[in-house]
Parts: structure tokens; C-alpha cells; sequence
């Protein structure tokens, strides 16, 4: 395993973690998964550059896109759920009386 994929690894391995262990609030989790979706975009795209291959190259663009609608759509439940709750924290949420 070269530096590099050790680094994208670890940096996914870290923001799985933090997604597991700091879900306090849904603002933290929304960090974590930010973070392992940058370091996915940026493992593909250094993968389709070290292939030199075209095909691979949209990959990354498409995951980029999908992480920004997933960005959108999380803030816009973060910020229903502050309206709703007066919180963020994921211990006040209960999905039986939603």
C-alpha cells in the first residue's frame, strides 16, 4: 500500500469513526460524512489519474455531485429539524413521535 492510499484510507477510517462515536449532534455527523466523501472524490480521482483513462475520470465528477445533493439535502433536514426540535442533537429525535 503506497503513502497515498494509506492517507485516503485512514482519512475515510477517521470520518467513518467520528460518524460512529460523535453523533451527538447532527451537525457533527454531517461533517463526518462530508469528510469521507471528500476523501472518496479525491482516492477516485488520483485512481482515474494513475490509470490515464477517460472513462474513469467522470467517477469523481459524478460523486462530487451526488455529495453536494447530499450536502443540500442535510442542511435542509438540519434546518427542519432546529424549526421542529429547537435542537440538532440526535438524542432528541425519536422517529415514533415525528
Amino acid at each position: 500500500m503506497t503513502p497515498i492510499h494509506f492517507t485516503f484510507s485512514s482519512a475515510f477510517i477517521l470520518g467513518l469513526t467520528g460518524l460512529a462515536f460523535h453523533r451527538t449532534h447532527l451537525l457533527s455527523a454531517l461533517l463526518c460524512l462530508e469528510g469521507m466523501m471528500l476523501s472518496l472524490f479525491i482516492a477516485l480521482s488520483l485512481w482515474s489519474l494513475q490509470f490515464n483513462a477517460a472513462n474513469f475520470s467522470t467517477a469523481p465528477m459524478l460523486l462530487l455531485a451526488f455529495s453536494a445533493c447530499e450536502a443540500g439535502a442535510g442542511l435542509a433536514l438540519l434546518i427542519a429539524t432546529a424549526r421542529t426540535h429547537g435542537t440538532d442533537r440526535l438524542q432528541s429525535l425519536n422517529l415514533l413521535q415525528c
